[in-house]
């Protein structure tokens, strides 16, 4: 089965600044690891749109995007001490979000789909930017999958950080899953396993530096917990790959091994039920190819 891989040429527009991690060259690293001839017959290309305001307003109030759009006007500038609107972001920061749609259309679509979201998303809260995050892909794909009939959404995170934003948004809503796997204690500094929301929040926090089948084994059990007599139908998945070993923001010991193994565990609980990727983190820009790919393969 090919994976539909869903990007927007402006996801390489964002700049946060000299020196900033989350740099234009991780765009283009994953979309060159992903055009290697022999990946060809696994995937299909897809441009996706700009997202729509009422699609990002699902999640985001029109106060938060009308200042974002306000500050790009005038050229940008800082929304906390390591996120940076530079005078193009938000072009990027709309075809990220376009791009996290359309994957989940792709997804429900033909089953799989991976979506090259840049800027990331898993921070943002609902009005506020955080972490090199603008808008909470994940969160507007959920809520788009839920618009398309997929009542029950499931989302894992794997991002070596944990997906505060994520977790905001979706804790009072039973109808959303949120499993987090994250580096404890670390920035955002939340995801403590007693943050359970309405028992729909199972976090898995886990100090640096284990060996890496521990990290699979108690990832692969956060699911777990969260399918107990629970069926979704719609598994999105927010795609770290700065939890693997190397990576220069987090302590995690993973290689793309083990997320071949766990993104095939991934697709077995799911049946035929659609599975939907978007980037998250990853700043060693061969890590983060690595990754990519490792993910891709499994998912085809």
């Amino acid at each position: 089965m090919s994976v539909a891989v869903v990007w927007n040429p402006a996801c390489r527009h964002h700049y946060g600044g000299a020196g900033h991690p989350e740099r234009p060259q991780r765009f283009e690293a994953v979309l060159e690891a992903l055009r290697r001839p022999e990946l060809a017959p696994l995937i299909s290309w897809v441009e996706a749109p700009a997202a729509t305001r009422k699609a990002i307003e699902r999640v985001h109030p029109a106060e938060y995007l009308g200042m974002l759009e306000t500050l790009a006007e005038r050229g940008g500038g800082a929304l906390d001490a390591d996120t940076f609107l530079g005078p193009r972001s938000l072009e990027s920061v709309l075809a990220s979000a376009g791009v996290a749609l359309a994957a989940v259309e792709q997804g429900i679509q033909t089953g799989r789909a991976f979506g090259v979201t840049r800027p990331p998303g898993h921070h943002a809260l609902a009005a506020r930017a955080m972490g090199f995050c603008f808008v909470n892909n994940v969160v507007v794909a959920a809520r788009h999958a839920q618009a398309l009939g997929c009542g029950r959404v499931l989302i894992v995170d794997w991002d070596v950080h944990h997906g505060n934003g994520t977790q905001a948004l979706v804790e009072h809503d039973p109808s959303i899953r949120f499993v987090s796997m994250h580096q404890y204690p670390w920035y955002p500094g939340t995801g403590a396993e007693d943050e359970r929301g309405v028992g729909n929040v199972f976090n898995v926090p886990l100090p640096g530096g284990l060996p890496r089948a521990v990290y699979v084994r108690d990832f692969l059990a956060g699911v777990d917990a969260a399918l107990a007599q629970w069926t979704p139908d719609i598994l999105l998945v927010s795609a770290g790959f700065d939890s693997l070993a190397g990576d220069p923001l987090g302590e995690f010991t993973l290689e793309p091994d083990d997320i071949i193994q766990w993104t095939e565990a991934l697709r077995g609980r799911m049946g035929t039920r659609p599975v939907v990727g978007v980037l998250e983190g990853g700043y060693r820009l061969d890590l983060l190819a690595a990754g990519v790919v490792a993910f891709v393969r499994a998912l085809s």
